[in-house]
């Protein structure tokens, strides 16, 4: 058994298809196939379902991929300690952002971040924040951006700011009369929400104390500027994230809460193996050096949970 073997089962695994995963590879597929081959007659054991399409791990097949994503992680963690590059910022990273936050926070700071090193290329995707950790603990992805905590033992969660929750509610709604608004304020009757899946959806039912009330809800929406954009134009209302604020076109629609605000925790968030520290912390000063001043004062908040 060779880690290049490994290297080409776990390549199978993400793509499920012989030709794209020798691509990935950077050898022939023949190759890829008989190297894959002789491990599974070296360990006596069939990784994967040839007779489905696409191509399928068997249930012991699963086991075995994860454990090699491991060992090829624990791997890269070496090679990683050897030439001390815990204190370099240079390379080609994989960045997940949850879609709530994505189109509000990267302008703000992505500018000032490539021209302070330009030597770092993030290849940033868009994901809810399930898929986020699962690609974390596969190793398909690097880091992300999301909001915590998640409570999930194998992710490290650096905070870098807390982004208070806003209510965005049509100007003759019952809830516009309120000076400041408070969680008692809201009622189920309505409420606009996303789509399931979205955390930002969780924390607005946590604030509202609404999670049996799942039935209830008048209109669901994939998008925070969806809901933005007809709630003025019918009735009800919703809450959005602060820097969705700095969008608002007429403020008259928008109300704060009381302090201490609810606010939802923005983390950097890794793999427990991952061990670029530099970069880490390079990133977290440069999106703390564009966000509003206020959201790193931790005291003014109540953190909402999503999970």
């Amino acid at each position: 058994m060779t880690l290049q073997q490994l290297q080409y089962v776990v390549a199978l695994d993400n793509h499920r298809h012989y030709v794209k995963a020798a691509e990935s590879c950077h050898v022939a597929q023949p190759t890829l196939t008989l190297q894959v081959k002789k491990l599974e007659e070296q360990v006596g054991l069939l990784l994967f379902d040839r007779s489905k399409q696409p191509l399928t791990p068997t249930p012991m097949g699963k086991k075995f991929i994860l454990k090699a994503r491991q060992i090829l992680r624990d791997v890269e963690q070496l090679k990683t300690m050897v030439s001390d590059d815990r204190n370099e910022i240079s390379g080609t990273f994989r960045l997940g952002i949850i879609p709530t936050l994505s189109q509000y926070l990267l302008p703000l700071f992505l500018k000032e971040f490539t021209a302070l090193y330009p030597d770092t290329r993030l290849e940033i995707k868009e994901m809810q924040s399930e898929e986020m950790i699962n690609t974390l603990t596969n190793g398909t992805l690097d880091l992300g951006l999301m909001a915590t905590p998640s409570g999930d033992e194998q992710i490290r969660e650096i905070p870098i700011f807390y982004e208070p929750f806003m209510v965005y509610a049509h100007k003759d709604h019952e809830i516009m009369q309120c000076g400041q608004v408070t969680p008692d304020d809201l009622k189920r009757e309505g409420l606009w929400l996303l789509n399931e899946g979205h955390c930002f959806r969780n924390q607005v039912l946590e604030i509202c104390e609404l999670r049996s009330y799942h039935q209830n809800i008048s209109f669901e929406s994939g998008s925070i500027e969806t809901l933005k954009r007809l709630i003025p134009h019918t009735n009800g209302y919703t809450l959005i994230p602060e820097l969705s604020y700095l969008q608002v076109l007429d403020h008259e629609f928008v109300r704060e809460f009381q302090e201490p605000k609810p606010a939802r925790e923005i983390s950097l968030v890794v793999h427990k193996s991952f061990t670029k520290e530099l970069l880490l912390a390079n990133l977290r000063k440069t999106i703390q050096h564009n966000i509003p001043e206020h959201f790193q004062k931790a005291n003014r908040f109540i953190t909402v949970k999503w999970r």
